[in-house]
């Protein structure tokens, strides 16, 4: 695949529960990427925890890496989500792993300027989260509420909200999406899209995957009601909401599914793009796990992860299978793969990251991204090769939107052995 290659970052990674991680600017062509260092990569112990921004010149492929939190924590899940503001400053939007209760957010000094951040501010969510911790930052702006959202996993470890309704200056509580009895770790892992006008979609879990075996469910949000696919009202108001079941939306992926002879299991979602009224959308899942619910001495079985693409025309979703995901990246992680990314400004082309070529079936020596292409709904898709022959893993890919003349995939590569202990740089092929 053609395009160049340039490195933003020595020493950055993300989780894929906040958007957006990375975004382009049309006004000065600059492409945004959030991120967080590890004391392991460049820097070291001085640099460990810190939630950076590069920016990329696209014009002139020049970058810099500016720092919004010094030291904050040693973790991919607080990777800042960033919001462009109708003034055309920046929000940076962060929280830590669990191991706090707030949510934090800076606003660059200057319009379309990330060299420079305003006082931190945060939002305490200790007397409505129990101590519980907060993790994950989401941002939507929707154009007709003038209101922004910020999704937060909090309260019993479920998706909660924040809303501003002064473009991020200050924050207020919004109340819950989703709750239910939580089994395991957290409940309701979600991925969201918004249009930027008056419409926010989401896919979201049952529970952890390595608790649950998950199907996966779909609503959107507009004039303060939570939707199902079809479009009937399953909770409102939303604002203030205490939170409903989320099998209370449409089933987009149902746990115990057969696709072509494999039962497919344990669903996570993965990425969520939207152009009108359709819909794209990763999962990954297991296929044919033969032990069920995980004892600890298993984990290592799971062996066999799918990237399945789901895609929804206004009416109904259909899932089709995508790539072999293989093995668990992690071991003590049953369930982390790859990952992959649609394309924001065409719901026909993905990304992936895999261990197998799709093209072959193949094992590779590292993780590779490939570039798939689809024209017939996600039945099939063609494959190219954006990576080969690496030394190293290539990982959770992304394509940032913002302006649909600009095309760029982001990823990070290296060495990974946990969320928190990781060597690895981030590159834009632009």
């Amino acid at each position: 695949m053609t395009g160049r290659q340039t490195r933003i970052n020595d020493n950055g990674a993300w989780c894929w529960f906040q958007d957006e991680r990375a975004l382009v600017d049309p006004a000065n062509n600059t492409l945004l990427v959030g991120s967080v260092a590890a004391p392991e990569g460049a820097g070291g112990d001085s640099r460990g925890g810190n939630i950076e921004v590069s920016v990329l010149d696209l014009a002139t492929g020049d970058s810099q890496v500016h720092v919004v939190h010094t030291r904050l924590e040693s973790d991919d899940h607080n990777a800042p989500a960033l919001l462009i503001r109708p003034d055309g400053r920046y929000l940076a939007m962060y929280a830590k792993h669990k191991t706090d209760n707030y949510s934090r957010w800076r606003i660059s000094t200057r319009p379309h300027d990330a060299s420079e951040w305003g006082p931190e501010e945060h939002f305490d969510w200790t007397g409505l989260a129990g101590g519980r911790g907060a993790t994950y930052s989401n941002l939507h702006r929707l154009a007709t509420e003038s209101r922004v959202y910020n999704f937060v996993r909090a309260i019993n470890d479920d998706p909660s909200l924040m809303v501003s309704g002064d473009d991020g200056t200050t924050w207020q509580f919004g109340g819950k999406l989703f709750t239910r009895p939580k089994i395991g770790y957290v409940n309701g892992y979600t991925r969201y899209c918004g249009n930027g006008a008056d419409r926010i979609d989401l896919i979201t879990t049952d529970h952890h995957p390595r608790d649950f075996n998950n199907s996966i469910y779909h609503g959107y949000i507009r004039d303060d009601d939570l939707h199902d696919a079809q479009g009937r009202v399953v909770s409102t108001p939303l604002i203030g909401s205490a939170g409903i079941d989320q099998a209370a939306l449409t089933t987009v992926f149902a746990a115990g599914m057969d696709i072509g002879g494999d039962i497919l299991t344990h669903g996570w979602t993965v990425d969520l793009r939207g152009q009108g009224q359709e819909l794209a959308a990763i999962i990954s899942c297991r296929a044919n796990d033969v032990n069920g619910p995980l004892e600890r001495e298993q984990l290592l079985d799971v062996d066999d992860h799918r990237l399945m693409y789901a895609r929804f025309d206004g009416t109904h979703w259909r899932v089709h299978p995508l790539a072999a995901a293989g093995a668990a990246l992690l071991p003590h992680e049953q369930d982390y793969t790859g990952l992959g990314a649609v394309d924001p400004h065409d719901l026909d082309r993905v990304y992936i990251s895999t261990p197998i070529n799709p093209r072959t079936g193949h094992a590779t020596g590292h993780y590779e991204i490939y570039r798939g292409r689809t024209w017939n709904g996600g039945a099939t898709f063609e494959w190219e090769p954006v990576t080969a022959g690496s030394a190293v893993d290539n990982l959770r890919p992304m394509v940032p939107p913002g302006d649909p003349s600009v095309h760029a995939v982001c990823w990070f590569r290296g060495s990974m052995s946990s969320s928190q202990a990781y060597s690895t740089d981030v590159v834009v092929l632009h």
